[in-house]
């Protein structure tokens, strides 16, 4: 049999080799904290571009650096935000300067490979929590209750890095609260691939606008739920 590897196969858009899952792994995140986003259009959007806050910058196994941001049920790499309808990735912006840039800030780049070089440590387990970082950008996970008739807001605390470069939001267990506040780490905290009823994120400029029932957010968060 015919041992067929990644090398073999290229992206026929760019022409360049694509790169193997084990390549495009996670192994290190550093939180984004000067208040840096992203830059997004969508088919809607005509000439106009909105901006998300990103969350934390994340390399790879194969070196490259990129910003994430929480994007609809997950954590994602601003980059792969390609979809002309729902969002299509057009850059990263500095707010306090005006400037907008395509590349990570090199003393993100310089935080990570440091970081990286200093722990050598590149686990495997799925189980596996590698790092956990706080979230900063307040970040709401939409829930649907047990009787699937109301949605519910639960801040986001942090995010977890697994062995496997699985990338993970938390939630408060309110049942088992023992200390406040709700720290990264706590033994309360559980994910949202462990809730079923977890439909997407938010940050929290719409959140409050659902939490103040705003009709437009409220009408939007229907027709994603409807669509999910």
């Amino acid at each position: 049999m015919t041992d067929h590897t990644t090398s073999n196969v290229v992206d026929i858009f760019t022409g360049k080799p694509m790169k193997t899952r084990e390549e495009e792994r996670f192994i290190r995140l550093a939180p984004e904290l000067d208040g840096l986003e992203m830059l997004y259009s969508n088919r809607s959007s005509g000439d106009d571009l909105y901006s998300l806050k990103i969350l934390c910058w994340g390399l790879k196994k194969s070196g490259e650096v990129v910003g994430l941001v929480p994007w609809l049920n997950k954590l994602v790499a601003c980059p792969a935000i390609q979809d002309p309808l729902d969002g299509h990735f057009e850059g990263y912006y500095d707010p306090g300067i005006e400037e907008i840039f395509f590349e990570p800030p090199i003393h993100k780049v310089v935080e990570l490979e440091t970081a990286a070089e200093y722990y050598e440590y590149d686990g495997y387990a799925a189980d596996e929590i590698m790092q956990e970082v706080p979230d900063t950008i307040g970040t709401h996970a939409v829930l649907m209750d047990d009787e699937k008739q109301n949605l519910i807001l639960s801040e986001v605390v942090s995010w977890r890095l697994y062995g496997d470069g699985t990338l993970r939001g938390t939630l408060i267990d309110h049942d088992r609260v023992h200390n406040t506040p709700v720290l990264p780490g706590d033994a309360c905290l559980y994910t949202t691939d462990e809730a079923g009823d977890f439909r997407y994120f938010f940050q929290h400029s719409i959140a409050n606008k659902i939490k103040q029932e705003d009709p437009e957010a409220l009408a939007a968060i229907a027709a994603l739920v409807e669509s999910g």
